[in-house]
C-alpha cells in the first residue's frame, strides 16, 4: 500500500499495520461489499457480496462465532457511508480499521473511531469488486 493516512487520534501499532496490509490484500479478492477481519497474520473472517457493508461484517462474525476478534483489524474494500461498522467493531473489540475513505460522511466514522479508541487508516485505494 503506497499511502496510509491515519485519520484518528489512536494510532495503529506496527503489528496492526502489518495485519492491515495483509487484510487489504485479502479483501481485494472478495466480492463487494467486502470486509476481512485479520489478527496476527491470520484471516479470522471474511464477509462479502452483501448489499451493505454492515451486513458483510455481521455475516462474517455470525459465521465465525468460534473466533476471538479481540484486538483484531478490519479491512474494507470501500468507504463507510455510516458509522455502523465502526460501532460494530467496538462491540467485538476490533481495534483497528483500514479502508479507502472518500465518503461524504467520513468524519462520522472518524468520530466514532475516536469515541471507541479505534485506529483508522485511509488508503485512497478502492477495490470494490462486482
Amino acid at each position: 500500500i503506497k499511502e496510509m493516512n491515519c485519520v484518528t487520534d489512536t494510532k495503529p501499532t506496527e503489528a496492526q499495520l502489518t495485519d492491515m496490509e495483509f487484510g487489504m490484500r485479502v479483501v481485494k479478492f472478495v466480492k463487494s461489499n467486502a470486509i476481512c477481519i485479520v489478527k496476527d497474520g491470520v484471516t479470522l473472517a471474511v464477509g462479502g457480496g452483501q448489499t451493505s457493508r454492515i451486513w458483510a461484517l455481521e455475516n462474517a462474525i455470525i459465521n465465525n462465532k468460534d473466533k476471538d476478534f479481540n484486538g483484531a483489524v478490519l479491512a474494507s474494500d470501500a468507504f463507510f457511508p455510516f458509522r455502523d461498522v465502526v460501532d460494530a467493531c467496538a462491540k467485538y473489540n476490533i481495534k483497528a480499521i483500514i479502508q479507502p475513505g472518500g465518503s461524504m460522511r467520513d468524519q462520522e466514522s472518524i468520530d466514532a473511531c475516536n469515541e471507541h479508541g479505534i485506529a483508522m487508516i485511509f488508503t485512497g485505494i478502492r477495490h470494490f469488486k462486482h
